[in-house]
C-alpha cells in the first residue's frame, strides 16, 4: 500500500478534511467518504488515487 493510501485511509477512519491537488485543479477542505482500490470518492466527486498530488489531511474533522 502506498502512502497516500495510507494517509488516506487514516483521513477517512479519523473522519480528517483533506487538500489535495488533481490534474492542476486544487481542492480543499474535501470530505474523504469511501476509498476503493484506485478511486476515492469524497463529496466533490470521484478521484483516482494515482493522479492525486500534494496531499494534505488537515486536522479539522467533518
Amino acid at each position: 500500500m502506498s502512502i497516500e493510501k495510507r494517509f488516506l485511509q487514516k483521513a477517512i477512519e479519523d473522519r480528517n478534511l483533506i487538500s489535495f491537488t488533481y490534474e492542476g485543479e486544487s481542492h480543499k477542505e474535501v470530505r474523504p467518504l469511501i476509498m476503493s482500490d484506485e478511486k476515492i470518492t469524497c463529496n466533490v466527486g470521484n478521484f483516482e488515487i494515482g493522479k492525486i498530488k500534494k496531499l494534505i489531511v488537515l486536522k479539522e474533522r467533518f
